[in-house]
């Protein structure tokens, strides 16, 4: 089977220029292809994981990825699948989430010297130093603003309002792609199915300018069934660093997640073979549990390494079974200081925990009946907890049914 089969096989390929093309190009190791990545946080999401997960298996194919780092483009944001404008980061917050990026991005792809290692570029080396007028000569022809706006990307925005800044992006996009086919032979562009209109963008500018073909291959959306983004939710995401999702807290995501998804996310995410997939789309009921801690352990190996991903397992099993480790699940560690009159209310043991956000949040929590502590549902949101209560092993507080958390006193 070609790397053009087994995407298609897995259900990522959403839309190319030009199959024939594609197929050639990745199947003989000739594409130099590049994914952009707006650094617009100082983590990689879950969300991002189709991306990486291809951009690993085309390079494993012979072909060279090229990670973009959107240092340019950043500092204008992507509208894309957007309905307010996105938050204006300075130089020195896009190079330091860059160089995060790196280090997350290096789990997935290699980088180094040699034709078929990966490279990391930054669209800031050449956007920044940009003359505006002689870009407008130089592109602006080539751009049609009857068809940017009927363009996907600038729909949702059209709603509230466009504004100018934003309206720029796909000729920066373009531009990236026009730059890189002539500085470094890349001539794919591969990202989310959201982003077809943009990298049509950059075909149409190379063509135009330079007489050359160049291609696109756009990969599915990562969505439940309910059609919402899966781990890149704003203000709910999942994160590929450990300090702000912990492995077992990543782990747990990937447990949690629907009966209707676990396959599609093992087919997309994983690198099981086809065949052993295949297999297990048959499976149903209990055997559903058996995918997502399958699924759940291939991804929290492939982001922290195979021990956090013994351990996650280890601690989550401890939790619905028997025989498992409840060392390794979260914990906070109570100081004196935390208790007052040698108690701790259950409002502040939550916030404390990381379990509730505010005051106000733990207590609709637990007026909804969804946190225990100590196997005891905490019925009165002014309850009290004895300081001695935390000693030694700690307290396990549950958060719903799925969310786990043990305290203990420092």
């Amino acid at each position: 089977m070609t790397i053009y089969d087994e995407l298609v096989a897995r259900g990522l390929v959403a839309q190319v220029t030009s199959e024939d093309e594609v197929k050639n190009l990745i199947n003989n190791g000739k594409a130099t292809f590049y994914i952009g990545y707006d650094c617009t946080a100082d983590s990689l999401t879950a969300g991002h994981f189709v991306t990486l997960t291809l951009m690993k298996r085309l390079q494993q194919a012979g072909n060279k990825p090229i990670a973009l780092i959107g240092g340019g483009t950043t500092t204008i944001g992507d509208p894309s699948g957007r309905t307010d404008m996105r938050k204006m980061l300075t130089r020195e917050d896009i190079n330091h989430n860059a160089e995060c990026f790196k280090r997350q991005m290096a789990r997935f792809i290699d980088f180094g010297e040699g034709s078929g290692q990966a490279m990391m570029l930054n669209n800031a080396d050449w956007l920044l130093d940009l003359n505006y007028v002689d870009l407008l000569r130089e592109v602006g022809a080539c751009f049609s603003v009857n068809n940017m706006l009927r363009a996907d990307c600038y729909k949702q925005r059209m709603e509230k309002g466009l504004s100018f800044l934003e309206f720029n992006y796909m000729i920066m996009q373009s531009y990236d792609f026009y730059h890189m086919f002539q500085t470094v032979g890349c001539n794919m562009q591969c990202g989310g199915n959201d982003q077809w209109s943009n990298m049509l963008g950059g075909t149409e500018l190379i063509r135009r300018k330079l007489g050359k073909d160049s291609h696109c291959m756009t990969i599915n959306l990562l969505t439940d069934s309910q059609g919402n983004k899966m781990g890149k939710t704003a203000g709910n995401a999942v994160w590929l660093d450990p300090n702000k999702t912990s492995p077992y807290d990543f782990y747990q995501y990937w447990r949690n997640v629907g009966d209707a998804d676990v396959m599609k996310c093992v087919r997309w995410l994983t690198f099981l073979p086809l065949e052993q997939i295949d297999e297990m789309d048959h499976w149903k009921d209990a055997q559903l549990n058996q995918a997502k801690e399958i699924l759940a352990w291939e991804l929290t190996s492939m982001v922290h390494g195979r021990e956090d991903a013994d351990k996650a397992q280890a601690a989550a099993r401890a939790l619905f079974s028997t025989g498992g480790d409840a060392a390794n699940m979260p914990s906070t560690a109570l100081s004196e200081g935390d208790f007052t009159d040698g108690s701790i209310g259950a409002l502040t043991l939550l916030v404390k925990c990381g379990l509730a956000a505010s005051n106000g949040e733990a207590r609709r929590l637990i007026q909804q009946g969804g946190v225990l502590v100590a196997d005891e549902k905490v019925a009165d949101p002014a309850a009290q907890f004895p300081q001695e209560k935390f000693a030694g092993e700690g307290v396990i507080i549950k958060k719903g049914k799925k969310v786990f958390h043990r305290a203990v006193l420092a």
